[in-house]
């Protein structure tokens, strides 16, 4: 302030003239104006800061399926439950009914380790020794298509021990061989030309008697390469097979272990068939 008054004095007290008085003036007041209208410095501008704000990831709602699809079961064909095949179908003349004790048909034996022979009204087999097989075939009649019906009784007999039929029989090495066991099994065994086979396995049948004493009526009815097979009437099993057309028919019995066997073969029939 004071410097103010000074210049300011000086300028009235100056010698010179008016106009230069004027003009000093002049250029103080503009230099004031410059100075008081000079901006201040101007403080830097902080650069603002963006927040991202994260977007918020949304989860899929599961819709529940209140009534999922169901697969569509595949059907099933129904077995159709076909009638027991009868043994009476085309049954023809009853062609063989004889006593076993007193036909001559059988061929007998007696050896050391068995015999076949005749007698009470049977034709008896009767093993004494193990592992032993005996059989008698007829000589006649030569049957292709034909129901037969024998009884076998079983006095002495026990666990895998067999006996039965001989069917279709054209030579000593061909022939089928229809088999009861004391265990109460059954099957149908096959020789040709020498090799055995089993067209039927060893299977468990309740007709079959599981012991001595027991006895049965066996059934077989043939037609070509069909033949069926019973027991007491009720019906076993059947096989297809062309290999053995025809031939004779004989009785068999076999041990399996150290116990005798016996076995009697009876009423024995046999139709052709037409």
């Amino acid at each position: 302030m004071g410097r103010r008054r000074k210049i300011f004095g000086w300028i009235r007290t100056s010698p010179r003239n008016s106009w230069w008085r004027a003009l000093c003036l002049y250029g103080l007041l503009l230099l004031a104006f410059f100075v008081g209208c000079t901006p201040p410095t101007a403080l830097p501008v902080p650069t603002p800061t963006i927040t991202v704000t994260p977007t918020a990831t949304v989860t899929p709602t599961v819709t529940p399926v209140w009534f999922p699809p169901t697969e569509t079961p595949t059907s099933v064909p129904t077995a159709t439950i076909l009638p027991t095949p009868s043994a009476d179908l085309y049954r023809g003349p009853l062609v063989f009914d004889e006593n076993l004790a007193e036909t001559e048909a059988f061929p007998l034996l007696n050896s050391a380790r068995g015999r076949i022979a005749q007698g009470n009204d049977a034709l008896t087999i009767a093993i004494t020794e193990s592992d032993t097989y005996l059989s008698s075939v007829m000589f006649q009649p030569i049957v292709g298509n034909f129901y037969v019906e024998i009884t076998a009784s079983v006095s002495l007999c026990r666990s895998e021990d067999e006996y039965g039929l001989i069917l279709r029989q054209a030579s000593p090495a061909d022939f089928y061989r229809f088999s009861l066991s004391c265990n109460g099994q059954l099957r149908l065994d096959r020789l040709y030309r020498g090799a055995a086979s089993s067209p039927q396995p060893l299977t468990f049948s309740a007709a079959v008697p599981p012991a001595a004493p027991g006895s049965v009526r066996i059934g077989v009815w043939a037609w070509g390469d069909e033949m069926r097979f019973y027991i007491d009437g009720q019906y076993q099993f059947t096989i297809d097979d062309p290999t053995l057309p025809s031939g004779v028919l004989g009785v068999f019995a076999r041990s399996r272990d150290n116990a005798a066997l016996t076995v009697n073969f009876t009423d024995l029939r046999i139709w052709l068939l037409q």
